[in-house]
C-alpha cells in the first residue's frame, strides 16, 4: 500500500499585488505546493487561517505587522510555519521574531529557485535564515534584564513620567531614579529617550510579571523584556548575501 504525500498549503499574504502575482506565478509551478488563494490585509489573513489551516505562511513584512500580531497569529495557528518575505529587515527585529516562533526569514531579492527551497526547508521542520542574519547575531551583544528592569524599561516605553512609572511599580520615586542610573549604564545609553527606543525595539508579548505582593497592575500592561539587542557596529539593516545558512531545528 502506498503511502500518502502530504503536499503543504502554502498561503501568500502581500499588500503589493504585483509582487504577489510573480511569486504566486512561481509557487503555482512546483508540484508540491498547493498554493491557496491569497490574500492582501491582516483581516483577510486571519479568515484564511481559521479556514483553510495552511502549513506555511509566507508574510509580506509592512508596517502592520508588529510584535503583537505575530504573536496573535502564532495562538491563532499555532500549527502553521511562519516566514517573513522581506526587503530589509534588522538585526533586533529578526531576532524578536525568532523568539515569537518565526521559522524563516526570506528576501524578496532572491532568485525564485530559492524562495521555493525556504519554503520546503521550512515545511520540513527547518530554520531558514541568511548567513549574513545568523553571522550579525554573533556580532550583537545581549544584555539581560531582571524583572523588574524589564517592567520599567517597558512602562519608560510607554510613555511614563517617573512619579507614574513608582506608582504602578508600587516604589519610590527615588528607587526608579536608582534603576534608570544603572539600566543607562548597563545598556550604554545616554538617557530615558534612548532607553525608550530599545525598549520599544525589544518588547515582548510573554505573560505579564505577577505584581509585587499579589496586587493588580490595574487597567495598565506591564510588559518585561527578554533582553535589549544591541549592535556592535551601528547598521540600519542586514546587508544582502547570496549565501543562506537554513538552520536545523529538532522541533517546530
Amino acid at each position: 500500500m502506498l503511502q500518502e504525500v502530504l503536499v503543504p498549503r502554502i498561503l501568500l499574504c502581500s499588500g503589493e499585488p504585483i509582487l504577489a502575482r510573480g511569486l504566486e506565478s512561481v509557487l503555482r509551478q512546483v508540484d508540491s505546493f498547493d498554493l491557496l488563494p491569497s490574500c492582501a490585509t491582516l483581516t483577510g489573513l486571519q479568515e484564511q487561517l481559521a479556514i483553510n489551516k495552511p502549513e506555511v505562511l509566507l508574510l509580506d513584512l509592512s508596517h502592520e505587522v508588529t510584535f503583537s500580531v505575530l504573536s496573535d497569529l502564532k495562538q491563532a495557528a499555532p500549527e502553521t510555519s511562519i516566514v517573513l518575505w522581506v526587503t530589509a529587515i534588522s538585526t533586533e527585529l529578526a531576532f524578536q521574531a525568532m523568539g515569537l516562533g518565526v521559522r524563516g526569514i526570506l528576501r524578496k531579492q532572491l532568485p525564485a529557485e530559492l524562495q521555493v527551497k525556504c519554503l520546503q526547508r521550512v515545511h520540513a521542520g527547518e530554520l531558514w535564515f541568511e548567513k549574513a542574519l545568523t553571522d550579525s547575531f554573533l556580532n550583537a551583544r545581549r544584555v539581560v534584564l531582571t524583572n523588574r528592569e524589564g517592567q520599567l524599561v517597558s512602562l519608560l516605553s510607554q510613555g511614563l513620567k517617573n512619579k507614574e512609572i513608582a506608582a504602578t511599580l508600587m516604589v519610590s520615586e527615588g528607587t526608579v531614579k536608582v534603576y534608570l542610573s544603572r539600566l543607562f549604564e548597563k545598556a550604554g545609553v545616554k538617557d530615558r529617550f534612548e532607553l525608550a527606543l530599545f525598549g520599544l525595539r525589544n518588547l515582548t508579548t510573554g505573560q505579564q510579571p505577577p505584581a509585587p505582593n499579589g496586587q493588580s497592575y490595574g487597567r495598565r500592561s506591564v510588559r518585561g523584556l527578554r533582553s535589549l539587542l544591541l549592535e556592535r557596529r551601528a547598521e540600519p539593516s542586514v546587508e544582502v548575501h547570496p549565501r543562506l545558512a537554513p538552520v536545523r531545528s529538532p522541533v517546530s
